[in-house]
């Protein structure tokens, strides 16, 4: 049946017309759900195992708060797909995916909070420090709105698709991959089905949604094989204790003077919000549904400033995979049944409790099939001439998830990459300075380059000299290929930028001459 509505009817009928529950919206709760629940927990374990932040602060406020943000941010972007809805007559509108960004949470944890707490042995003024860099963030997100649209209409459309494709296939995809593989028995069983569900459109036992059934399985394995631990679970129920988030905006002023240090570095943190932001809604548009840029971009940054408001340092953000929860089914009431869910599990202390109940291994494969879902279409929705841009748009987060695994094993071992020495590095093959600077800044490293391989393509060298330009000024204060925001911090990439686009101009001029005198028979 056609779900358009007729034009003389929607004026009408529309509010009766508009479907505010699917049942596929269950596929797309149980996907998104798993998304933001597994967020949760990384936070959690990340503020209290790796920098020893106390429980009351960690489960009592920031995790409440958290929640509230990411139920805020799902309510809005439900109402956004509504009225989108209404405009365009139709009732597979899907909505909006958020909900805290992962790489936030690792660089909010370890170069402010940490390093605050570590310096002043005062959790509360680390935890004050966050909120005011989420702050901060927030601000420059909402400032972004006013160029967004203009940037989302100058940068081409493989550009922003390579980007995601890029980090989708590292920071999405990867991990999960690995943990489906180390537990196989429950991950790669849980994988074929979603596999077969999602990709192979095949229906599932008494015609149960494919995520829940996924999930289902995979927790009936591992309890099963002794995976899961009941004692764990026991203990897990006994620690329940309902919570709520506190409204309190003396705590932010009180860590503008800690986080003004570190200030600096959440300028390009809240331009790859923006950025990022900006791709998730082009990606929704190649999917069909064409969001609004500007409006998506000032309700990532509201919600944001608001969870900082309630206790919250880290920033709300549209979810990569709009199109994978779209070619699930899932409609409008998907991303609210994930907020509200998030909300309660939060303030009900709950979070511990699910971990016991469900296996973390059963529900990555999700993530695993929108990492796949994001990497095609970065090469199916651009003419097959752009397959280049796009691969070279995905290398730079291979660069930077890479240093990060490096980063976490030498960690471990209680070294540091300088202490070991690059060249020692470099002889046994890993190339850690170039891993590093090309990772640097990756979601505009990676734009950049794209950008670059497209007007190349395309024979548009003046645009691509004007980009190496744009590339130069951003390497000269830091934005990219340094570890931090500075004046002179990547000077050779300075230069090699300036090169290449004199390079572009003179490739350009000789080209033109060399028409003209095609053109007086010379």
């Amino acid at each position: 049946m056609d779900e358009r509505i007729s034009p003389l009817r929607k004026k009408y009928e529309y509010d009766f017309r508009v479907k505010l529950w699917d049942r596929k919206d269950i596929n797309g709760f149980f996907g998104l759900f798993t998304n933001n629940l597994s967020n949760i927990l990384v936070m959690a374990s990340l503020l209290t195992v790796s920098i020893g932040m106390p429980d009351w602060i960690v489960y009592e406020r920031i995790l409440p708060a958290a929640g509230l943000s990411i139920f805020l941010s799902s309510l809005y972007y439900t109402w956004m797909a509504y009225k989108l809805s209404v405009k365009e007559g139709r009732n597979d509108i899907t909505a909006l995916p958020s909900g805290n960004s992962v790489p936030h949470m690792f660089l909010i944890v370890f170069m402010i909070m940490g390093p605050v707490y570590w310096d002043t042995g005062n959790p509360e003024l680390a935890w004050h420090a966050g909120l005011a860099w989420c702050f901060v963030e927030g601000a420059i997100e909402i400032s972004g709105s006013i160029i967004g649209p203009r940037v989302r209409d100058t940068i081409p459309r493989a550009a922003m698709l390579g980007a995601l494709a890029g980090v989708s296939l590292t920071f999405i995809a990867m991990n999960p991959a690995m943990q489906a593989f180390r537990t196989p028995y429950i991950g790669l069983v849980s994988l074929a089905i979603i596999l077969l569900g999602w990709l192979g459109n095949n229906r599932m036992p008494f015609n149960i949604p494919v995520g829940l059934f996924a999930i289902i399985v995979g927790t009936v394995i591992g309890w099963l094989t002794g995976h899961m631990d009941y004692q764990a679970l026991v203990t897990s129920v006994s620690s329940v204790q309902p919570t709520y988030a506190k409204f309190s905006l003396i705590n932010i002023i009180d860590g503008f003077g800690l986080a003004a240090p570190y200030l600096a570095a959440a300028i390009p943190l809240g331009v790859y919000n923006f950025f990022e932001t900006m791709d998730n809604v082009e990606s929704a548009s190649i999917a069909g549904d064409d969001y609004s840029v500007r409006e998506t971009l000032i309700a990532d940054g509201t919600t944001s400033i608001l969870g900082s408001f309630f206790g919250s340092p880290f920033p709300t953000a549209v979810f990569i995979g709009h199109p994978g929860w779209k070619k699930t089914g899932a409609k409008l009431a998907y991303t609210l049944m994930t907020g509200t869910a998030i909300l309660l599990i939060t303030w009900l202390n709950l979070t511990s409790l699910m971990l016991s109940l469900i296996p973390l291994v059963a529900i990555v494969p999700i993530l695993l099939y929108i990492g796949l879902v994001i990497g095609a279409q970065a090469f199916t929705a651009v003419d097959g001439k752009y397959a280049p841009a796009v691969l070279l748009g995905i290398i730079p987060w291979i660069s930077s998830w890479s240093q990060g695994n490096i980063d976490t094993v030498l960690g471990l071992a209680g070294k540091t990459a300088d202490q070991i020495g690059f060249n020692a590095l470099a002889v046994a093959g890993v190339e850690y300075n170039g891993m590093a600077t090309l990772g640097a800044g990756a979601i505009l490293v990676s734009m950049i380059w794209a950008t670059l391989c497209v007007y190349i393509i395309d024979g548009q060298l003046v645009k691509a000299a004007v980009t190496s330009m744009i590339a130069a000024a951003l390497a000269f204060v830091g934005m990219i290929h340094a570890d931090g925001v500075g004046i002179g911090k990547a000077n050779e990439m300075v230069a090699g930028y300036l090169m290449i686009g004199v390079l572009f101009i003179i490739i350009n001029q000789l080209r033109i001459r060399e028409s003209r005198n095609n053109k007086s028979g010379i």
